[in-house]
């Protein structure tokens, strides 16, 4: 790391307790510090060197950053997506458990012990630098990619189906510093990714490690048991909620004051984004679903239904001041797309394949709609 002239750090969750450490390195370095989502609750806040995600679910410079240093240090981390990592910079990962080391990606260094140990050994050690222009050119792009994720959170005022960004955009802004998120394995968890923010209460639950639908009321289920006075809130996908549906007898049996936003696009949208990425014209996506708000007042919750941009803050709103369990229905628009950081030219022939075959197969509309639910990003 003395050596190398542009650094980068990526963190998951080993870096949990880590905190002060991380930055203290990439201060030291001037490193600009990506993470994974289960690192992103942990290193994310107060953080000026953060530059966002990589993976699937990825958004920011972190990509850029780890693909254009020449030193790059993987901290407490055993990320999947092989596809996004780096092959050129020399690589040295700190991981607790060694079977884990060299696993995801090639390594020129190994080192198995506990991130907060090991930093505060090799601080001492690293030389500060002054040059920040690695740093910067990252931060600059950060900045760019963000902009480019309030597309569709800052004008929506009269967008019908309402856009899921604004949706998550919203609850971050009025959830509490130590709220407890639960997130939804599919679309919900790119939301929950780039558009809650990190504190240093804050915790954001998922099926991270096996991807399983369903697991945000489940979660929050525990959650709120385990602490009756933290605000707990599920974000939950239309199919995730249908899956499991039987926990809301829970919630109400024991009165627990879970709050479920569902984001309801009568598909299963990671599916079908999978589907179009292929090459196919989706299939097998599409759902049926009940109004979610009625069926919660039948079995005893609060239940508030959104159709309209201009009423997502006040539902919210209302159901976070709420002392009992609320579920807020949010009609949300299915042909939203979640472009990872960086597509494949793979991923696009699949995606411009999928949309022709449908053109030709009468189901123009849906394209039409595709592009015009998207048309700030592209």
């Amino acid at each position: 790391m003395n050596r190398g002239k542009k650094v980068a750090l990526f963190c998951g969750i080993g870096c949990a307790g880590s905190h002060d450490e991380v930055v203290a390195l990439a201060r030291k370095l001037q490193a600009p510090v990506a993470f994974s989502f289960r690192g992103k609750e942990w290193v994310e806040y107060d953080n000026p060197h953060a530059v966002g995600m990589s993976g699937l679910l990825g958004w920011g410079a972190a990509y850029q950053a780890m693909h254009e240093c020449d030193v790059l240090l993987l901290l407490g981390t055993d990320f999947p997506y092989e596809s996004f990592m780096p092959t050129t910079p020399k690589i040295a990962q700190v991981d607790l458990r060694a079977e884990r080391l060299g696993r995801r990606s090639r390594l020129d260094l190994g080192l198995c012990g506990d991130v907060r140990e090991t930093l505060q050994a090799l601080l001492p050690l690293v030389e500060h630098r002054v040059d920040r222009a690695f740093l910067d050119a990252m931060l600059e792009r950060h900045v760019a990619a963000r902009r480019k994720l309030r597309a569709y959170v800052d004008h929506v005022s009269k967008r019908r189906p309402i856009h899921p960004e604004h949706v998550a955009a919203t609850l971050d802004a009025l959830a509490g510093p130590d709220a407890m998120f639960t997130i939804d394995t599919g679309m919900c968890a790119v939301w929950g990714a780039r558009y809650l923010q990190a504190a240093e209460g804050r915790r954001l639950l998922g099926s991270f490690n096996h991807g399983s639908m369903a697991n945000a009321l489940p979660q929050a289920v525990g959650a709120q048991t385990g602490y009756p006075g933290r605000q707990v809130i599920s974000l939950s996908g239309d199919g995730g909620l249908a899956m499991l549906l039987g926990e809301l007898l829970t919630v109400a049996q024991y009165q627990l004051p879970v709050k479920i936003v569902v984001f309801n696009n009568h598909r299963l949208g990671m599916v079908q984004l999978e589907q179009e990425a292929a090459g196919l014209p989706h299939f097998g996506c599409e759902l049926k679903n009940p109004n979610f708000a009625a069926l919660a007042q039948a079995v005893g919750l609060t239940g508030l239904r959104v159709e309209d941009p201009a009423e997502v803050r006040p539902a919210l709103q209302q159901a976070l001041a709420s002392s009992g369990p609320v579920l807020v229905d949010v009609v949300t628009d299915p042909n939203v797309l979640s472009m990872p950081p960086k597509a494949t030219i793979e991923q696009a022939k699949g995606f411009a394949l999928a949309m022709t075959k449908m053109a030709f197969t009468g189901e123009l509309d849906d394209v039409t709609d595709t592009v015009m639910a998207n048309w700030r990003y592209l």
